[in-house]
């Protein structure tokens, strides 16, 4: 029941808060680190980094793809 209040407030709360919150209860459930794992992230987020720099991808608007992706989540 305390975690239906709280999910009911959390609900009340601006975008960007209820999403710092996520994080942080996300963060809370994985207490495994794997190094192999962080450092292929790492080396990814460079590779796409490098692609938008060097403009041989073409990025999207934040509200384009939030668009798209209600319209596939909810059909709308």
């Amino acid at each position: 029941m305390e975690a239906q209040k709280l999910l009911k407030k959390a609900l009340a709360l601006p975008d960007h808060e209820r999403a710092e919150l996520a994080g942080n209860l996300l963060d809370s459930l994985d207490m495994t680190v794997d190094e192999d794992v962080d450092a292929a992230w790492q080396s990814e987020i460079a590779r796409r980094m490098a692609e938008v720099e060097s403009r041989h991808v073409k990025t999207i608007p934040w509200g384009k793809v939030r668009a798209k992706a209600r319209a596939i989540l909810y059909g709308k």
